[in-house]
């Protein structure tokens, strides 16, 4: 059996990384030890912010949602409670879009929750 070298895998590999690695300052661009190493942290912080876009996403909508429904006088556990008591399935997503784009419509969803929360009180004074 013929002897196998590596010499050309390893160079198709150590060309690979430091293409990676093309635009990192000083020895992170030039030596393949140093720019394998930036480079296999660069891959775990994109995959790691990948998956917490989608958390930093979803605050950013809550923060819309909160501050356009305060001014419409509900908070936002108070909003998204009346709502889910309505059966208003819409995501938060569309209603931060909403809060910014189309106050109006907002300002209706928010009355419908208030509504809402409005005869859910009746309902338990009357229990009382």
């Amino acid at each position: 059996m013929p002897r196998v070298k590596k010499g050309v895998t390893a160079h198709k590999r150590h060309k690979k990384i430091l293409k990676l690695a093309k635009g990192y300052r000083g020895a992170k661009s030039k030596q393949f030890k140093k720019a394998n190493e930036t480079v296999m942290k660069a891959l775990h912080y994109a995959r790691n912010d990948r998956r917490k876009k989608k958390g930093d996403f979803r605050k950013l909508w809550i923060a819309r949602i909160n501050a356009a429904s305060r001014i419409n006088g509900l908070s936002y556990s108070q909003f998204i409670n009346g709502l889910k008591q309505a059966g208003v399935e819409v995501n938060r997503k569309m209603m931060a879009e909403m809060a910014v784009a189309d106050m109006a419509t907002f300002a209706k969803l928010v009355d419908l929750a208030k509504g809402q929360l409005a005869n859910a009180k009746s309902v338990d004074l009357a229990k009382k």
